[in-house]
């Protein structure tokens, strides 16, 4: 269990509590007054150095002797260098005694166990939120500011964080550097498009909803159902009123109001107002019907149709006639559900 780091993790915190200088927002201390003082530009939001080529600024005049022979990153010390390239190696030597779960550094391991723990020290003052890390803490306080630092130089979209503009950036290049050992799909990220894609592999659901047992591969999608049973809408449209459960379906929903249909089918002309309902409609072509009912084996080309067919009302009656009229019908819903 990542020993030697964390060793020596523990002689670092007994030698840190003899340290004179500390600092009152983080707990970090120092052998030098001016090492507190440049530290706390990091709190202060302080940036005194100026790059001359790009005029972005920095809390630190920092030489970045260590370079990667992998990728070309630089590190302003030795010891960050050698934990970097753990990324390169795979090599992940602190482990989690709850889960099994493994990281390349011991930070990376005590934030993890804050979700066994579920110690969410940093916390936001203007909503109350809590956060397992500064680092999202800062991120998230952008919210409220409405401040967004990054900004693409090709189509002008500005970012809250660093990394969601680099992985943006990658759109525009057509980067796709992660690649899926199953089915070798490619995606742009690692942890939030690749990793997610896998659990369709392993058929990994971790987050459950408390309320049902319904289980999701994203937290994004627990979050989404459970307003389900709140009945929260946050996502209102300007021009009628009418609120939606995810930004996603507002957005879809307001193509009504601008009458954008961008999804076309190519076989027969056909516009749509959602990918997911020109999908849908494309099977009309193809013949596909993916969705089959395990009772009399009548298969249908929408997970709706068959949710239909499987729980009907006692008026309906299963007819040739009536199953293409209620797969049209749930298509239409779909449809309306989703605009």
């Amino acid at each position: 269990l990542c020993f030697d780091v964390e060793r020596s993790r523990r002689w670092i915190l007994s030698e840190t509590s003899k340290l004179p200088y500390h600092c009152e927002q983080c707990g970090k201390t120092f052998t030098q007054l001016s090492h507190l003082k440049e530290h706390l530009r990091v709190h202060n939001g302080q940036r005194p150095y100026h790059c001359e080529q790009c005029g972005k600024t920095f809390t630190h005049m920092s030489k970045r002797p260590y370079k990667c022979d992998q990728c070309e990153k630089t590190f302003t010390i030795a010891s960050n260098l050698k934990t970097h390239q753990r990324i390169h190696t795979g090599e992940r030597p602190c482990k989690c005694d709850q889960c099994g779960k493994t990281f390349t550094t011991a930070g990376h391991l005590k934030t993890h166990q804050r979700i066994h723990t579920g110690e969410r020290p940093y916390e936001c003052d203007q909503c109350g939120k809590t956060f397992v890390t500064m680092r999202v803490l800062k991120e998230h306080l952008r919210i409220h500011t409405g401040e967004k630092p990054y900004d693409c130089d090709q189509c002008g979209k500005t970012f809250t964080v660093a990394r969601h503009l680099k992985t943006h950036q990658r759109i525009h290049r057509g980067e796709r550097p992660y690649v899926c050992g199953q089915c070798g799909k490619t995606f742009t990220t690692a942890t939030s498009h690749l990793k997610i894609h896998q659990r369709i592999h392993t058929r990994e659901r971790p987050y459950e909803c408390d309320q049902c047992g319904k289980s999701f591969t994203k937290m994004t999608g627990l979050v989404r159902h459970q307003r389900i049973h709140t009945g929260e809408k946050p996502y209102e449209c300007d021009q009628c009123g009418n609120a939606f459960t995810t930004s996603y379906t507002l957005k879809i929903h307001q193509r009504i109001h601008t009458g954008e249909r961008p999804y076309e089918c190519d076989q027969c002309g056909n516009a749509f107002t959602a990918a997911s309902t020109l999908k849908i409609h494309q099977r009309i072509h193809t013949g596909e019907r993916p969705y089959e009912c395990d009772q009399c084996g009548n298969a249908f080309t929408a997970a709706s149709t068959l949710k239909i067919h499987q729980h009907p009302s006692p008026s309906h009656n299963f007819t040739p006639t009536t199953q293409i009229h209620l797969h049209f019908t749930s298509v239409l819903t779909l449809v309306h559900s989703q605009i």
